[in-house]
């Protein structure tokens, strides 16, 4: 696996950008570069579960493992969902349970730095160089307004 690492200066406070992370609404459209529809099901507390789903019902099943409003948020992936339904852990899925996937947010001044990075197995090193920046640019455009 490999960590891949993001970075974007967003010009609006720290506390504005958390807000367009992980509220329901703003959420599903910056993780729209990831898949059309995606969205989450969670209480968003630390040790909870959270399910990233796509609206056929496909994802991933994770915890989150840290949250620090406004500062910072981990997730350990566990393993897929099909159908709604989290799937036992077969041979492929071994290979990426635990990754992780970690969003800092740090204030500067006028600005925000968000730091996002993720750990991926090699086959989806491509794609996620290209979703994750434009999930970033939207993230920044809905935090600017």
């Amino acid at each position: 696996m490999e960590t891949l690492e993001f970075k974007i200066r967003i010009k609006a406070p720290v506390q504005k950008v958390w807000a367009v992370l992980w509220d329901e609404e703003t959420y599903k459209k910056w993780t729209g570069s990831f898949c059309e529809g995606s969205y989450a099901v969670s209480e968003w507390k630390q040790g909870d579960k959270i399910h990233f789903l796509s609206p056929n019902g496909e994802g991933m099943n994770s915890v989150i493992e840290t949250k620090i409003p406004n500062e910072y948020m981990a997730f350990k992936h566990i393993g897929e969902i099909k159908n709604f339904k989290e799937l036992p852990l077969d041979e492929e899925t071994k290979k990426w349970t635990g990754a992780m996937e970690t969003y800092r947010l740090t204030a500067d001044d006028e600005f925000t730095d968000l730091v996002a990075q993720v750990d991926v197995v090699e086959k989806y090193i491509d794609y996620f160089k290209e979703a994750f920046p434009k999930g970033l640019e939207t993230a920044k455009e809905l935090s600017e307004k």
